[in-house]
């Protein structure tokens, strides 16, 4: 008869495991063995290389650690399987080669328990290369069940709060999560292989004057004063474009206090970068190379599969001006209106568009985009030459000053990034916050000019295309995961009673 812990524990509800696990611990501690002790234990291999590798080490010694996932206990001899970072291994435990006492011990150990094991690589009887054992050690003791003996983790919200266990039992989570680590390396190695160089700046701010999201604010103490976690990276980058840097990136967390859905976070991670003495069809450029660099060298092809749907990143992607996407989707033909806020209104009115009053023919126009045409970019587009109104950094256009040099990226029906040729104009941007400013009076919210960086403008700064891209919507893409909490380790969650 096998005596089979892991069946004896599906007989209990969870408190008595906890109990039984509990009273073990006790045991082993009461006998001088305290698993909780500090070890430090040598691993030469891991689960991966036995099957990866097996030809260079059948019949050699190695010592590999991990966490117990399934367990088989028959009289003489038993199974189990142990789980580290790179996959799952089958160890053959036998009585006789591990010795009565130690074999007793080995018996009485969870699932779930942490061991090294130092043993012969071999292949059984049914053909699985697996670690035949010589010593076994109880590296740490776990004193609660895996979950999905029980019910599964396949919750969301507990998956997300506790993601140290959706790392242990589903295996596609640590997917995603290698998958990233590669994606932010390469992102790196394009970025460094052309010339920009990688800065950091602060996460605390004096001024939230670029505030279109609406920021965390907290309080220094020391200095008594009011400051705020960073909504962008932008102003103290453009600050080192003036300084002489001419190419710079930076990868960091953005912090903005506003809803929360499948495609928002309150803080998530963003790239941006400035390149002095281009614009933003530069950028564009950029953007192609970047999101190919990162599909050939971590999907393996620049055709990516993303529910249901093939994204296809090869270059050049389609350009659309924001009136001709608005005009392509609903008919509706902004460059007819002559800037008349009027006729503007009157067709948001007859689309079923939602505006507030008083808005500008260029508000209304993104309000159409937004509702109407953006769910409708599945492949990669480039939208670009936005209203002023709500691009306060962006340049103007020459020909048509009421629109700027801006673009966004979609796809998969969402933005993706924003892109500027650069305001460099000091007295026209010091205008622009002064409206901005305005505008937001009426607003929650603390919002004030930053005067440093009309000056650095003063100083001045050559002409520069500066682009930003969320990372972890990149991320998505990639991993073919359709919430951004499925690519963010510690997703913001509402905390539960304890």
């Amino acid at each position: 008869m096998h005596n089979n812990d892991e069946n004896v524990e599906t007989t209990l509800d969870i408190s008595e495991v906890m109990k039984v696990r509990r009273e073990k611990l006790s045991t082993l501690q009461a006998e001088g063995m305290d698993p909780f002790s500090a070890k430090v234990y040598k691993v030469d291999c891991h689960s991966s290389q036995v099957a990866n590798n097996y030809e260079e080490l059948e019949g050699r010694e190695i010592s590999c650690a991990g966490r117990i996932i399934a367990k088989r206990v028959m009289g003489k001899a038993s199974f189990c399987h142990i789980q580290d970072r790179e996959g799952k291994v089958q160890l053959y435990v036998r009585k006789d080669m591990l010795g009565e006492e130690p074999y007793s011990y080995f018996r009485k150990m969870d699932i779930g328990d942490i061991i090294g094991v130092k043993g012969e690589v071999f292949t059984t009887n049914m053909g699985e290369k697996s670690i035949k054992a010589h010593e076994i050690t109880l590296l740490s003791k776990s004193l609660q069940p895996l979950p999905e003996k029980w019910h599964g983790l396949k919750d969301t919200d507990l998956r997300y709060r506790h993601r140290y266990t959706d790392l242990i039992v589903n295996p596609d989570v640590i997917n995603t999560f290698v998958t990233r680590s590669r994606i932010m390396a390469a992102i790196r190695e394009f970025m460094n292989g052309r010339g920009f160089m990688e800065v950091e700046t602060p996460v605390l701010h004096n001024h939230t004057t670029n505030a279109a999201a609406r920021p965390f604010k907290t309080h220094h103490n020391t200095l008594d004063l009011d400051m705020f976690l960073r909504v962008e990276l932008e102003l103290h980058l453009k600050r080192l474009i003036v300084g002489g840097l001419e190419k710079v990136y930076e990868i960091g967390r953005i912090f903005r206090n506003e809803g929360m859905s499948y495609k928002h976070n309150p803080e998530f991670t963003m790239i941006e970068i400035y390149e002095a003495y281009t614009d933003y069809h530069g950028m564009m450029e950029l953007t192609e190379e970047l999101f190919g660099h990162i599909a050939d060298n971590v999907i393996g092809s620049r055709k990516v599969p993303y529910q249901g749907e093939e994204i296809n990143l090869t270059a050049p992607w389609a350009r659309m001006t924001m009136e001709d996407a608005v005009k392509k989707y609903t008919g509706v033909d902004f460059a007819s209106f002559d800037m008349d806020s009027g006729k503007a209104a009157a067709e948001a009115d007859a689309n079923g568009v939602h505006i507030k009053e008083g808005s500008t023919w260029g508000e209304i126009l993104n309000e159409f985009f937004e509702q109407k045409v953006e769910d409708k970019l599945i492949q990669p587009t480039f939208i670009y030459d936005y209203p002023i109104e709500i691009s306060p950094l962006a340049k103007s256009r020459e020909d048509r000053p009421h629109l700027t040099e801006r673009f966004e990226i979609f796809m998969t029906s969402r933005e993706m990034g924003n892109a500027f040729t650069e305001l460099n104009n000091p007295i026209e941007q010091k205008d622009r916050f002064i409206e901005q400013v305005k505008k937001k009076a009426g607003d929650e919210g603390d919002y004030s000019i930053d005067y440093d960086f009309i000056n650095a403008l003063e100083i001045g700064m050559p002409p520069t295309g500066g682009l930003g891209i969320g990372v972890d919507r990149m991320i998505m893409l990639f991993t073919d995961n359709p919430s951004i909490r499925d690519v963010i380790l510690f997703p913001t969650m509402k905390p539960l009673e304890e």
